[in-house]
């Protein structure tokens, strides 16, 4: 029987190592097979999990182990998530909502634009709309911070390797899902990057060399408390002055207002019966309170607002403490003394009876 049917695969390691190392090449296995009079597929054969490359072999590391290692340096992989927002049983639609649904539900690219004071259900009626038509929804929240690196994507450092990272506008592209930004005009004019995506073309990511095509449904719904072109009465500090090629790219705009007394009060009652409140009543009362002051401040009487969403606030705060004057001075306190005493005071008009200094003395006697 002749060696070369005998030798194994450790004896080939072995003495290849022995004469000449580790990092092995094609001649030195030739070399190795004339000195033991074998054939050169026969070895070969026997070394093909430390090949490294075409004529060469590493005899320390096996093709198994690369993987392994290289394997440790891919970006981890994430399994899919369903992104279609929870159904809220408190929703009220009411504003541009039912449009804003026709636009998701056609799914054609058909960038929008949302404007409307703070707190008057911008991003919920976006997040309900995706719900009832089950479309995906990537939330992006947009501060002057935001740069490419967030919205495309950029590399991570992941167990030592630099590994690449899609960012919420390259996965919403590949999903075809609806990309909200919300807050946009808290933006710098780093969100220009999204200027070829705005236009339904998709995005060259030139840092790895791949051409993202935006998948049928996907589009994108910006949210912000101006129309982008800053807040010349200062309440909203921080917005800026969109780029006006930037803005052009959104076809159609809708303004939101804050909801009209009665779809208010509707919203309560859910909110209301969802934390175990039963009180009609006080609902109604919030959002009489809440109307006198929107009126007073659009003519120009007070500086600040009364939102739903604080009116909301106001609500849980009553199944928590259950005192009225207590949630409703909690929640405005916020504000400054002056604006909040005249809250306070403009509150006696909806509920003359109410004594907020013996409902606080009440309060106070129950917590003793």
């Amino acid at each position: 029987m002749t060696f070369e049917l005998k030798m194994t695969e450790q004896q080939a390691v072995d003495g290849l190592k022995g004469l000449y190392g580790s990092e092995i090449t094609a001649a030195d296995v030739r070399a190795f097979c004339a000195i033991n009079d074998i054939g050169y597929q026969t070895v070969t054969k026997k070394l093909s999990k430390y090949k490294v490359s075409k004529g060469k072999w590493n005899l320390e590391v096996t093709t198994k182990a690369v993987e392994n290692i290289e394997n440790s340096f891919a970006a981890p992989s994430v399994t899919p998530q369903n992104l279609v927002p929870e159904k809220d049983e408190t929703f009220v639609k009411f504003g541009p909502f039912t449009d804003v649904k026709k636009i998701i539900q056609s799914k054609l690219f058909y960038p929008t634009f949302i404007t409307g004071l703070s707190g008057n259900g911008k991003t919920f009626g976006v997040e309900q709309a995706c719900s009832q038509l089950g479309r995906e929804l990537i939330r992006v929240n947009i501060t002057i911070e935001t740069d490419e690196d967030d919205l495309i994507g950029g590399f991570r450092l992941v167990n030592g390797a630099t590994v690449w990272h899609d960012g919420p506008v390259i996965q919403a592209l590949n999903r075809g899902a609806i990309l909200l930004l919300d807050e946009i005009d808290l933006a710098s004019n780093k969100i220009l990057c999204l200027q070829s995506i705005l236009e339904g073309k998709g995005i060259f990511l030139k840092k790895i060399g791949k051409f993202i095509q935006p998948k049928k449904g996907f589009n994108i719904i910006a949210t912000a408390n101006t129309k982008g072109k800053g807040s010349d009465d200062g309440r909203f500090i921080g917005t800026n002055v969109l780029n006006e090629a930037f803005l052009e790219r959104f076809p159609v705009t809708f303004e939101q207002e804050y909801p009209s007394p009665s779809i208010e009060q509707k919203i309560l009652k859910n909110y209301a019966s969802a934390v175990n409140v039963h009180d009609d009543d006080f609902c109604k009362r919030l959002v009489d309170w809440a109307d006198i002051i929107r009126k007073t401040f659009y003519d120009g009487g007070i500086e600040e607002i009364i939102s739903t969403r604080r009116l909301v606030h106001i609500i849980r705060a009553y199944a928590i403490f259950n005192n009225k004057a207590k949630a409703i001075q909690t929640c405005t306190n916020r504000f400054d003394d002056e604006t909040k005493q005249s809250f306070l005071e403009l509150y006696d008009k909806v509920d003359a009876d109410f004594d907020f200094n013996k409902a606080e003395d009440q309060a106070y006697q129950e917590d003793a």
